[in-house]
Parts: C-alpha cells; structure tokens; sequence
C-alpha cells in the first residue's frame, strides 16, 4: 500500500525536512508539498490524498481550522512547536502529533501507525463501486475572498471566468472574486458536472439553457467554446443525449 501525501507548513525548511523524510520511507508518495493551506484544503477536499502533514500555526487558515473544514476526508499527522493543541486536535481524531524538531524515528513511528490502520480498513470494509469508481461525490467548496474563507455549494455555481490575477465564480446569488486560478479550480470541482470549454471559462453542465454554434447560454451570459476544448465538450454533450 502506497500513500499519498502532502506537506503544508508556512516554514519553507520544515517543508524540506518532512519532504526528507517522506523519500526515506518506502511506502509513502509525496503529492505536493505547499505553503498555501487553502491549496491544500482543495486537494483534500477534491479527493485521493491518504495522509496530510499538516503544521498548525499557519497564517490565513491554521490546522485546527483545517481540521474542521476538512471533515476528516484523510488522515492527518500534525507537525507543531507547540503542544498546547495536542487535545484539541485528537478530538478532532488526528492520527498523531509530531513536536517539532522532529525526530526520524518518531516520524516512521506515526506513518506506520497510518498504515496499519488502513491496512486494516481495507481488509474489514467491502469496496463501494460509484458509478465512475470516484469517492463519493462532494458538494460544496472553500475558497478564500478577500475577508473570509466562503463555502460554495456546487449546485448553486453557474459558472467561472478566469481573469487576469483571480477568477470570478458566478452563482444563483452572487458574484464571488477569490485569487486562484483556473487549473486548480478544474480540478477541484468533480468530473461531469463541470466541464472546462474556454482558457476563460468552466460551466456547470446542468445549468446549461442552449447551445448554439460555437457559444453556451447560461443564465442569460453568452459563453464562448474555445477550439481546444470544443471536441471534448461536445463528446461530453452527446454522450448525454437521450
């Protein structure tokens, strides 16, 4: 069994060390390595990480803010200086909690407790086939705006637009503005509802009223199909003909 990681701290050398770390042990892959906790926070939120390393003390989103926004859709290893979180993270069910400087053995110590556990779970739990054999469908996203971290939920998106240094997501309600781009916000949101049809723009399909020529009518905005993404959109249109 492999696990895949990632390491979020605001301290670039601890970054360095947990990454160190993570090459040594055989059974553990490191996905991405971030200093950015609301990047983290999506891949998590998008599905197929194991194991999160995750510091606490960070600025704009901590690890214990994490933890509650997460809703334990991994496993987490917290690395800290400080210890005064320990009991407040184990009832956030935490697989351990590393002090910092951390020790290698200490290190192999909590991963290998993370395996075993889900060794176990593997073995106790059938296996649940979805109908594209993904985990369970998620409905809502966290971005960060300007003041606050938004939760979205998905049904409500009509569509995004990608600008120059941020991305506008357009919903039923509003307009919200989050610096993120377009790359990472397509792989975030899940296979078959979105669906990326210009460098500027990813729609929601089922909010989709006509589509004429090379444009997308969505709630009145006219929405262009861009030539490298158009085979792909219509693929997808057709397959969900009747």
């Amino acid at each position: 069994m492999i696990l895949k990681c990632i390491a979020v701290d605001d301290e670039p050398l601890a970054l360095d060390i947990i990454e160190d770390y993570i090459a040594k042990v055989p059974f553990l892959e490191l996905v991405k390595r971030t200093e950015n906790a609301i990047e983290a926070l999506q891949m998590v939120q998008a599905g197929g990480i194991d194991l999160v390393f995750l510091d606490i003390q960070m600025p704009d989103l901590t690890g214990i803010q994490f933890l509650k926004i997460a809703s334990g859709k991994s496993n987490y290893i917290l690395t800290t200086a400080y210890s005064q979180y320990a009991l407040e993270s184990y009832d956030l069910n935490v697989s351990d909690y590393l002090l910092k400087p951390i020790a290698f053995d200490r290190f192999y110590k909590a991963v290998e407790k993370v395996r075993n556990q889900m060794q176990k779970e593997e073995v106790v739990l059938p296996v649940v086939e979805t109908p594209q054999n993904t985990v369970a469908a998620q409905d809502f996203i966290f971005v960060k705006t300007e003041h606050k971290i938004q939760k979205i939920q998905l049904d409500d998106i009509l569509y995004i637009e990608g600008l120059k240094d941020y991305i506008s997501i357009f919903t039923k309600n509003e307009r919200i503005i989050t610096l993120q781009n377009m790359k990472k916000m397509e792989e975030t949101l899940p296979k078959g509802e979105f669906i990326r049809v210009h460098k500027s723009y990813i729609i929601s399909l089922d909010k989709i009223e006509s589509i004429e020529r090379s444009r997308i009518s969505i709630a009145g905005k006219i929405i262009p199909i861009g030539d490298t993404y158009r085979d792909e959109f219509f693929k997808l249109i057709e397959g969900k003909n009747v």
